[in-house]
């Protein structure tokens, strides 16, 4: 055989153009080019690389993303990806407030599974876990009969939907990437389920399997639209508190992480999405909607549209406060109240009721709100609740007027209603709760109500603006 000849091997290495980043998945990094004496033809091979890849560099440094602002990134690839629509499409989900229920929390109604199964489902921006009651019994999956259930409640029944696959905990799904929603290591053997236990701070919480599944959603264009392959929790104990209770149907995590509902729906519809809360005190026969998409007018709301920047903490939807004013009086609250790296902040949550302010800062409040007060008869307060009044004589006019200051100059100020609430017949109370300090302060659905909330998760802010829902 003729002897081979050496051939001297160059390495080039390119770094795209930073403007090239959003609409990459991948990378060529490096290209080898090969080059000989001979008269052959030079060979190329280019090696494929995932863009977060830690051997690719921007501007001289590694990229570190954690898995939120992996999150935003890949939304925002997706989004670019998608741009050559003229409009992007939106769809609703209906809405409710859950008073006819005894509940202080708002449901929206969902369609899971092939064909499509409904739930009405709490909506909850502080959690990730979506979950509904479930009757999975691993022998549905080799026959895939249909079964009738034996329960008049609502409760998912996985061998129904041609399109549920279970995780299998050997996985590394199982393992890692579902670990932030309390995967289980159990695993009897390879094709035995991912089991959770998701707990809320409560103490109430959901155990049962994770599963794979599509959710059915209408268009605002009349069409039918599709989230395929979503992550969902099936449900078989619950353990009740005052989050969880046995005659819900579950719950629709609307926390951004990376395999949440929010993040799926968003990164296919404009990156957005908006609820608009009407009175809690609303029956069921009066609903609004969750929209993902644009949904905030602004030839119509233009003057009454205030944004914030968006800060994302543990899948929560943070707002940097400036402060809080009463009777347009600014308060003396510390600022370190408000700073989330000291442990404070203020997050946005649609699944707590009540508005919770760290210590120091529900003490300014109430000397400031409650003086005003003493003019009205007062009544027994009952936890949680520490100033109550009788509806006798209540004159809301002279109640000062709240109002939340927020980076950039928004100011969010809600009706008396959503702080000085009706809790029976007789009686009102002030609907705001001290926590412990450090502790991060929570703006409550009622505070929230009668107000649109849109989250922009492509430019990280959010605007609301007042509304009748």
């Amino acid at each position: 055989m003729k002897q081979q000849r050496k051939k001297k091997t160059t390495r080039i290495c390119w770094i795209p153009p930073i403007s090239l980043v959003p609409i990459c998945c991948f990378l060529f990094l490096p290209i080898i080019a090969h080059s000989s004496n001979d008269q052959t033809s030079a060979t190329m091979r280019l090696e494929l690389v995932h863009r977060h890849d830690p051997r690719v560099q921007f501007h001289g440094r590694k990229q570190s993303l954690d898995r939120f602002e992996r999150v935003k990134e890949l939304a925002h690839r997706d989004m670019i990806r998608h741009t050559r629509r003229k409009v992007w499409e939106t769809f609703e989900m209906p809405m409710h407030a859950g008073r006819d229920l005894g509940a202080g929390v708002y449901f929206v109604q969902v369609k899971v599974g092939t064909p499509f199964q409904r739930f009405w489902l709490i909506a909850d921006s502080g959690s990730d876990l979506t979950w509904f009651n479930c009757n999975y019994k691993p022998q549905n999956f080799t026959s895939h009969r249909k079964r009738k259930s034996q329960s008049r409640r609502r409760v998912f029944s996985p061998h129904r939907s041609r399109t549920f696959q279970p995780v299998a905990c050997s996985s590394q799904e199982c393992k890692v990437d579902l670990s932030h929603l309390n995967s289980l290591r159990a695993c009897p053997n390879s094709s035995a389920p991912c089991l959770y236990d998701y707990r809320y701070l409560d103490g109430s919480g959901a155990m049962g399997l994770f599963g794979r599944d599509t959710f059915t959603v209408g268009l605002t264009n009349g069409r039918k639209g599709k989230l395929r392959n979503m992550i969902i929790g099936c449900t078989r104990s619950v353990i009740k508190g005052p989050t969880v209770s046995k005659d819900i149907d579950g719950l629709l995590g609307l926390g951004l992480s990376d395999d949440s509902f929010v993040a799926t729906a968003a990164s296919q519809y404009g990156g957005k999405f908006s609820y608009c809360l009407v009175d809690h005190l609303s029956h069921k026969n009066v609903s609004n909607f969750l929209t993902f998409g644009t949904t905030i007018s602004k030839a119509s709301l233009l003057r009454e549209i205030h944004t914030t920047p968006l800060v994302v903490i543990s899948s929560n939807y943070g707002l940097n406060v400036v402060g809080i004013s009463i009777g347009d009086r600014l308060l003396r609250i510390p600022q370190i109240v408000w700073d989330f790296n000291a442990n404070g902040g203020a997050i946005l949550d649609s699944g707590t009721s009540l508005t919770l302010l760290a210590m120091p800062a529900y003490v300014s409040v109430m000397e400031a709100l409650v003086k005003p007060l003493d003019a009205f008869e007062k009544m027994k307060a009952f936890e949680p609740f520490e100033y109550c009044y009788s509806k006798k004589g209540f004159n809301e006019s002279l109640v000062p007027r709240l109002a939340f200051h927020f980076e950039g100059g928004a100011r969010f100020e809600p009706p008396v209603k959503s702080y000085v609430i009706d809790v029976s017949p007789k009686e009102k109370c002030i609907g705001i709760v001290g926590i412990d300090w450090p502790g991060v302060s929570i703006i409550g659905n009622i505070m929230q109500q009668n107000h649109l909330w849109e989250f922009d998760l492509f430019h990280n802010t959010v605007s609301f603006a007042p509304s009748p829902c």
